[in-house]
């Protein structure tokens, strides 16, 4: 892990595409801005763990009817 200091309005250049900027400091809270193309994903770590694990359960408990139904079409397809 890469440790750095910064201070209000100093930022961290990630890549050519991705800039994280100190905004403000309160006490222990720190409002950082994140600059990223629009196609990467930004999420809090606890907001991104829960999405990880909504998609885990969905896979786990996922209904294969509807995969069996088309598998059935595209077999019984004209070739």
């Amino acid at each position: 892990m890469l440790v750095l200091t910064r201070k209000t309005s100093e930022s961290i250049q990630i890549g050519e595409d991705i800039e994280v900027k100190i905004l403000a400091i309160d006490g222990e809270q720190v409002k950082i801005g994140i600059d990223a193309p629009k196609h990467i994903d930004i999420h809090r770590k606890e907001v991104y763990l829960n999405i990880k694990e909504e998609n885990y359960q969905a896979q786990e408990t996922g209904n294969m009817d509807v995969l069996t139904e088309i598998h059935k079409h595209w077999k019984n397809q004209p070739k």
